[in-house]
């Protein structure tokens, strides 16, 4: 929480990466604190439950409970429940996008914006980026095949679109959409078919791809289009909490 906060601001959910098998709170900690300090969010990290242990539907309906729960405790955590976002990378953008649907389609909580950075989104694994990503660096298509597996297993015939997003037919009504997406990421194609059916459906998406990245690059290391596409998401967070 910013140290100056008052009165009730914008608040940041977070859902953190990982593949849905591995990853902590203290994963994307750095994201969160960049969100309160430069962001003047209260950021609230969500510890889900991991496949394959707890399998789909556990980590996303732990990730919407939260929501719910934030909303339900906003005067307390000093958060305006009209200027929440939620977000996360990789496969907690994966979360971040079936928990937006989630709140559209069991009426509510409201969403000012959805934060998916590069994330997960069809299970079927089928796009040029995903089946020429065999030699990736951080991710490759074979992993994208295990995760999958482990998440949701290995019978597709009946996939949840709160599994994979991709397989939603009606995006309308849906949250405004800040999407990061990596030239050098199995993801890329994914994300960015699933940023234009959101803009085919009307809805507000701001979707940036950083040439010469790989999966996750964003606090990998130190750099120049790190450090841009951090302060980028930030400012795209400041400007849908002031609409």
């Amino acid at each position: 929480m910013p140290r100056d906060r008052t009165e009730t601001g914008p608040g940041f959910v977070n859902f953190h990466g990982g593949g849905f098998v591995i990853g902590d709170l203290e994963s994307e900690h750095p994201r969160c604190l960049k969100m309160a300090v430069d962001g003047g969010a209260v950021s609230v990290g969500v510890d889900y439950r991991l496949a394959p242990e707890n399998p789909f539907p556990a980590g996303v309906e732990d990730c919407y409970a939260t929501l719910k729960w934030v909303v339900a405790n906003a005067d307390e955590l000093k958060i305006d429940p009209a200027r929440i976002a939620i977000g996360g990378g990789s496969a907690g953008g994966n979360l971040t996008a079936a928990v937006a649907l989630m709140a559209r389609d069991r009426g509510g909580p409201d969403v000012a914006l959805q934060m998916l950075i590069y994330p997960f989104i069809d299970d079927r694994c089928e796009t040029p980026s995903m089946k020429g990503g065999e030699d990736c660096y951080i991710w490759n298509y074979q992993n994208s095949l295990d995760m999958w597996n482990h998440y949701i297993g290995e019978d597709r015939s009946d996939v949840s679109p709160y599994a994979a997003p991709a397989r939603a037919e009606d995006l309308a009504g849906l949250p405004p959409a800040y999407m990061i997406t990596c030239e050098h990421d199995p993801l890329r194609d994914e994300a960015i078919i699933y940023a234009m059916r959101l803009m085919d459906a009307g809805v507000t998406v701001d979707l940036h791809n950083y040439p010469g990245t790989v999966h996750g690059f964003d606090f990998l290391t130190p750099s120049d289009i790190s450090t841009r596409a951090v302060n980028e998401g930030v400012e795209a967070f400041k400007r849908a909490m002031t609409r």
